[in-house]
């Protein structure tokens, strides 16, 4: 009968000492046989030394390696969210083009599902939304961008959220000679 092993990934903690490992730290593994079959820990070089070996099957020396920080999402989905739905709410429409924008970044994100598109009498085109967790309907008037338009609306958005910090205001001194 064949066993099955989940064994844990490397911890992050010294299972002697409990004290965070820092990265590039030579740390000792080991896997032993505990009462629900096999387990892995590991130690620092000073809590190995103060740790019990009986049950030990295995072990070996490694380096820790920090996990990367997560990356931080290009956008966030409640900010363009948030500022969609005040625009809306306001039935601000001078900022047509950003709202589009944000409705099709929306949609992109998986949040809003686009459900129709529909003509006008003028050709003007309206397209329906639906908030996929809450159901709510979204109808956005569609700009028919150009795509020469598109840099300038990318900026207006981009700025609307935030995402272009003002530049430092350049130096009005002379440079010395």
């Amino acid at each position: 009968m064949a066993q099955e092993w989940e064994i844990k990934a490397l911890g992050h903690v010294c299972a002697g000492t409990q004290e965070p490992f820092a990265d590039g730290q030579p740390l000792i593994s080991c896997l032993f046989r505990g009462e629900e079959g096999y387990e892995r820990r590991d130690y620092s070089e000073a809590g190995w030394e103060a740790a019990p070996k009986e049950g030990v099957v295995s072990f070996w020396k490694t380096i820790y390696r920090a996990p990367p920080p997560p990356s931080p999402e290009p956008l966030k989905k409640e900010t363009a969210e948030t500022l969609l739905r005040q625009y809306m709410t306001k039935e601000d429409f001078s900022r047509i083009n950003a709202i589009y924008i944000l409705a099709v970044m929306l949609e992109r994100k998986r949040i809003l599902l686009e459900k129709d598109v529909q003509t006008r009498e003028d050709g003007a085109k309206i397209r329906i939304y639906e908030h996929k967790k809450t159901g709510e309907v979204f109808t956005i008037p569609d700009p028919q961008l150009k795509l020469t338009e598109l840099e300038t609306v990318q900026a207006e958005v981009e700025d609307l959220l935030g995402f272009n910090a003002p530049e430092e205001p350049a130096s009005s001194e002379a440079p010395s000679a």
